[in-house]
């Protein structure tokens, strides 16, 4: 994924600060003295999976005035109420100015995580692995990938660019299952098909097909056609799959369930920042 030092996760915090700050947080200029120092610290308001921590020093560092900064968390850790992801010194008017990008980024990123994680526990004991989708909010891709990879998901094809799947309409403009798949013979990439029916299913491994996606499906269907695959091929089942029930559908068999909730509908944890005057 490239880590926090992408280029692509750079521009987000560039582009968060902007959003937010503009020419300068007029609040905090009327109202905090310019040589004023503070101590800050984030702190889980309640049970969570933190995400998006390394995150927080490219915040400092874009706008400087900051002495110390240290984290008390890493990705994929778990927090009760009152941990702490970090802490850090500076400028009371940086601190401030900071405040909200900063807590954006971790509410949103350890919400994320944290839901992954239920996920990924709801399945514990199977088989399957649960994988993420490009559902997810234009711009912070990548920073979402990584949450859902703490939270415990596999993450799925980053782009268009990188993995190819071949969906419902992928097969009706190649004329079939065979067509599409004959297409991409040449390809180097990993190549994964949606099949909708039986014959499909059949036509598909036929062709030599090698992951295979089963998209709303019951749970029994799911077991049934996973039966049928006999480990010819990697499944993925999809479809509105929820905690509720998502253990049945892994249960069915399948090596990886993809949920896109992970992303699109994860809420924003309970962080709190703290600010304390020196």
């Amino acid at each position: 994924m490239g880590g926090a030092a992408h280029p692509e996760i750079a521009e987000a915090v560039r582009r968060a600060l902007e959003e937010d700050i503009g020419s300068g947080d007029v609040t905090s200029r009327l109202c905090i003295g310019e040589g004023q120092r503070a101590s800050g610290r984030f702190i889980a308001r309640q049970a969570l999976v933190v995400a998006g921590v390394d995150v927080l020093p490219l915040i400092y560092e874009a706008r400087g005035g900051v002495d110390s900064f240290q984290l008390e968390a890493g990705d994929g850790q778990k927090l009760k109420p009152g941990g702490g992801f970090a802490s850090v010194r500076g400028s009371a008017r940086t601190l401030l100015e900071c405040e909200r990008t900063a807590l954006n980024f971790l509410q949103r990123l350890s919400g994320i995580a944290t839901l992954t994680r239920q996920y990924a526990d709801a399945i514990a004991g199977t088989r399957t692995r649960i994988l993420d989708t490009r559902k997810t909010t234009p711009g912070l891709r990548r920073l979402e990938k990584m949450a859902t990879a703490a939270g415990g998901a596999v993450n799925h094809r980053m782009g268009l660019f990188d993995f190819i799947l071949i969906k419902n309409n992928h097969i009706t403009a190649a004329g079939g299952v065979r067509p599409a798949l004959e297409r991409t013979r040449n390809t180097e990439l990993p190549v994964e098909i949606e099949v909708r029916t039986k014959q499909e299913l059949e036509e598909a491994l036929a062709c030599g097909a090698k992951r295979l996606l089963f998209d709303n499906l019951t749970p029994e269907e799911a077991a049934d056609w996973v039966r049928f695959v006999k480990n010819r091929a990697t499944v993925e089942l999809s479809g509105g799959i929820t905690l509720e029930t998502v253990r049945a559908y892994a249960e069915a068999g399948a090596d990886f369930i993809s949920v896109g909730a992970l992303t699109h509908s994860a809420p924003a944890v309970d962080i709190n920042f703290r600010i304390s005057l020196e």
